[in-house]
């Protein structure tokens, strides 16, 4: 006898056991009703030797495949060149426009900077290339912006030989 909480309870825990396990090997034994046995090979043949279309889904995984025919391979695309690459190099690629709002033509006067909305993807080295081959000028940096609406914008300083202000004068910002 064993005490389990407030009241005693026979041990027959193994007998219970092993009627347990022995259910269990039973039903493994036994083939389950409903389904049917893997035919063999010879059974999916027909009379004339062609194989029987797949009855079940397994069998049909393991259906023979067809190899598949080659199709004839077109010739490369050329691919397109990277804005800044090439002989016909245009510097409107990268920009788009210049950026006319009263903080860009006060950073134009003020700081030696030009502002441009530019192709979402280009690169601060494009942008660099396409302003310094477009406009004979050079450039000190180029700052980045995504602003709210998806675009990017692009703050260019120029080294101090060059004005803004006379770049921005040649396109008619000012």
């Amino acid at each position: 006898m064993c005490c389990y909480g407030a009241g005693f309870v026979p041990i027959r825990h193994e007998i219970s056991v092993r009627k347990v396990l022995g259910m269990v090997q039973k039903k493994l034994d036994k083939k389950p009703e409903g389904k049917k046995a893997a035919k063999k090979p010879e059974e999916r043949m027909e009379a004339n030797g062609k194989r029987k279309p797949a009855e079940n889904l397994q069998e049909a995984k393991h259906a023979e495949k067809k190899p598949e025919e080659k199709r004839e391979q077109k010739p490369a695309e050329k691919r397109e060149e990277k804005p800044g690459k090439g002989k016909g190099y245009n510097p409107w690629d990268v920009l788009r426009y210049p950026h006319l709002a009263e903080k860009s033509m006060n950073m134009v006067e003020l700081e030696n900077k030009l502002v441009f909305m530019v192709s979402r993807k280009s690169t601060k080295s494009q942008i660099k290339e396409a302003v310094e081959r477009g406009f004979n000028v050079k450039v000190l940096s180029v700052n980045v912006e995504i602003t709210r609406k998806g675009a990017k914008k692009a703050y260019i300083k120029l080294a101090p030989e060059n004005m803004a202000s006379d770049i921005a004068s040649r396109m008619g910002m000012i």
